[in-house]
């Protein structure tokens, strides 16, 4: 998900306290045996441990236990939480080997757990500086670690890499993975493969140029990096492949000082009969196409699908599911392989549902498109023709020249969050939203509902029925098997299991377990904060648990849904575990804050109000809440006297800098302040009215 930079850099941070390894004493602290390549590839004869990212290297993220059932997962329970001391965004997949469970959070803290308590072992905090927070897109996330024989490797927000000792959390080495001079970020998690450890970053929003390196685990040492775009239109090429991608790019377009884009900040896949890796690549920038590329042209390597030789970095095929891409419309999802019979042929094939609207079945070994097929409504293209793997456009998503309403919206059709295939029941099982996006000729970001003539542009558009959706998506019948709508629009990765159960958390604040086979909603429990990452299973001594992670933020940090519970009672961070007869009594919700009580100001003209409204949109929204209403930091409108008098230090001198509050200076005048001031005392004011009238609750819009 992507917004403009000025939207986006508003956002505040929790404190960490300071400190690197910390943790019990060298008695209890426990070395497992060595995470290798053999143990991952065959890590259904050890299904009590989730090994890697994916739990496999196909990504599927199925679980062969069964001691969860559908017919008792009704007496699944809490057995642990562990609070992670944050409000910010959590979107690790936690590995657990030999009763240990590995996780990250925000800032890029590691920590290591008894699997089986919760009980902290050790935490490592790589202190990433604060001030680096405005230069990512979407939250100071991160989504977990690798394992490779005895050591942990996890990237850093402000792009590092690191590796620890696995037992101790101790740091061997640390490695710049970036040109610091520049807005990169990373928030995924890494892939070990062949003992190349493969990490890509983010940072398209902000004009960087995209690309995916391997690093020798031992050493640290750099041992190939392969760029998803050119880096000029003449040349040098890092690589033979820029030379064919070049003549795809219009060299009058911005995109060689922008940087271009294609970042590889999420998705990848290995196959390791074929020996192949398989990467995901994100958007261009700016989105536009229309100035990025004006003359046209593909603009390879964006939102593709590479397979790559991961000892060498050379590429072997690519597939582009959005050509010349103008919405935001990311392959960066997550990607799944296995084995299917197509037509009467077992292929070997790799699954994705991008946030473009299509779910494209690949055989992986060829690249060759298999299919392509809608599974949420899409009117930027009617169909993809198989025989040429294009989409065929239909002309309602060119907006070079007048407004356009645009299905899915930038949000995607299906975000980062992973999805899961169960080979019992033959289907993938993901999170989808059903919304449209606003894109326009001279405002390349614009939220859809805060345009004026929004009603004209649905005018002609049918009826569809939004808001957020689990799918189960059967690959070879190309259709949906079963859907159930969510009482919200962003809800967490998906989990499946032996025991035909369907896991998944939800931004109104549940874990909830559907029956696999037809979606029927079986158990359903109440945590008091919104979720967006993935839950896992593993078992202990023969119990199998259930863990997720609560915390909502990343790509939807601004504009949470109405029934989100970080709405409705904060956003208190934890890691919640649970098994068959679990009692433990779930954290109780945070309390709200107290009803706002602010002095009203000396009213100004509807323009400045106007203005003001603008403003903030556009330079506090997306933290502080797009509406004034929706946020994961601090809602602006319960602003203390005391902050009221230093919101110029604040904004304009950069008081709050550490805290990941950059400065505006050079951005906002005093002026344009004291605009968004009186905008923000006027939402407060409505919001004081309303609560002396006793119709509203705490958080309104």
């Amino acid at each position: 998900m992507a917004f403009f930079a000025l939207i986006l850099a508003a956002c505040e941070a929790d404190i960490s306290p300071p400190g690197g390894s910390s943790g019990d004493s060298a008695s209890n602290l426990k070395r497992i045996t060595k995470v290798t390549a053999a143990r991952i590839i065959a890590a259904d004869t050890e299904p009590q441990n989730w090994l890697a990212h994916g739990r496999t290297y196909s990504e599927q993220r199925f679980s062969p236990l069964a001691s969860i059932t559908d017919e008792n997962v009704s007496r699944l329970g809490l057995a642990w939480s562990y609070e992670m001391g944050t409000h910010r965004g959590l979107e690790a997949t936690p590995l657990v080997v030999d009763g240990i469970m590995y996780t990250t959070g925000t800032w890029s803290v590691i920590y290591a757990l008894e699997a089986a308590t919760g009980r902290l072992l050790w935490k490592y905090d790589p202190q990433v500086p604060r001030a680096w927070g405005p230069k990512g897109c979407c939250d100071v996330v991160n989504r977990g670690v690798a394992l490779w024989n005895d050591r942990l490797y996890s990237a850093t927000f402000d792009g590092r890499l690191l590796a620890l000792d696995s037992a101790t959390g101790k740091l061997i080495w640390e490695k710049n993975t970036i040109d610091r001079s520049k807005p990169y970020t990373i928030t995924g998690a890494p892939r070990i493969i062949n003992g190349h450890v493969i990490i890509g970053n983010g940072g398209a929003e902000f004009g960087v140029r995209g690309y995916v390196s391997a690093y020798d685990s031992q050493s640290g040492e750099l041992v190939w990096r392969f760029y998803t775009v050119p880096g000029s239109a003449e040349g040098p090429f890092e690589q033979p492949e820029l030379a064919l991608a070049v003549k795809t790019w219009d060299p009058s377009g911005t995109w060689p000082v922008s940087g271009g884009g294609g970042t590889v900040w999420d998705s990848m896949a290995y196959d390791p009969d074929l020996d192949i890796l398989y990467v995901g690549t994100g958007n261009g920038y700016p989105h536009a196409r229309h100035v990025r590329s004006p003359a046209g042209g593909d603009n390879l390597f964006l939102s593709s699908i590479i397979a790559l030789n991961p000892n060498t970095g050379e590429m072997l095929w690519y597939y582009q599911t959005t050509p010349a891409d103008n919405w935001d419309y990311t392959a960066t999802q997550h990607m799944i392989l296995t084995e299917l019979v197509i037509d009467g042929i077992e292929r070997k094939v790799l699954m994705q549902a991008p946030k473009n609207g299509f779910f494209y079945v690949l055989d992986r070994t060829t690249g060759e498109l298999l299919s392509a097929d809608k599974y949420v409504f899409a009117n930027w293209a009617s169909h993809v023709d198989l025989a040429t793997g294009r989409p065929i456009e239909t002309g309602q998503g060119d907006s070079s020249r007048e407004d356009k309403l645009v299905y899915p919206s930038e949000i995607g059709g299906h975000n980062w969050q992973p999805m899961s295939f169960s080979p019992q029941t033959g289907l993938v099982y993901f999170p989808a939203v059903e919304l449209p996006w606003v894109h326009s000729p001279e405002n390349f970001y614009v939220f859809d509902y805060e345009i004026p003539n929004i009603e004209a542009l649905r005018s002609g558009q049918p009826e569809v029925d939004q808001g957020g959706y689990l799918k189960a998506w059967d690959p070879v019948k190309r259709q949906i098997a079963w859907q159930v709508k969510s009482a919200t629009m962003t809800n967490g990765g998906v989990l499946s299991t032996a025991g035909n159960l369907v896991f998944q958390g939800t931004e109104d604040g549940f874990l909830k377990a559907y029956r696999a086979t037809d979606g029927v909603l079986l158990h359903s429990l109440f945590l008091g904060s919104s979720i967006i990452a993935p839950p896992i299973s593993y078992s202990i001594d023969g119990i199998q648990y259930v863990a997720i992670m609560a915390g909502f933020g990343g790509a939807m940090l601004g504009i949470t849904d109405d029934n989100s519970a970080t709405h409705i009672y904060g956003n208190n961070g934890y890691i919640h575990v649970f098994k068959l007869g679990g009692e433990k009594p779930a954290p109780p919700p945070e309390k709200p804050p107290e009803k706002v009580l602010v002095a009203a100001r000396e009213p100004v003209s509807e323009e400045i109000l106007e203005r003001g409204n603008d403003l903030y949109r556009r330079n506090c929204g997306f933290c502080h809440g797009m509406s004034g209403s929706r946020p994961i930091l601090p809602d602006l409108r319960y602003m203390t006297p005391e902050i009221e008098a230093l919101l110029k230090d604040i904004v304009l001198e950069g008081l709050f800098i550490e805290k990941g509050m950059p400065s505006f200076a050079g951005v906002l005048t005093e002026a344009d302040l004291d605009a968004i001031h009186a905008a923000i005392n006027q939402a407060s004011m409505k919001l004081k009215a309303l609560n002396e009238e006793g119709k509203a609750s705490t958080f309104v819009q």
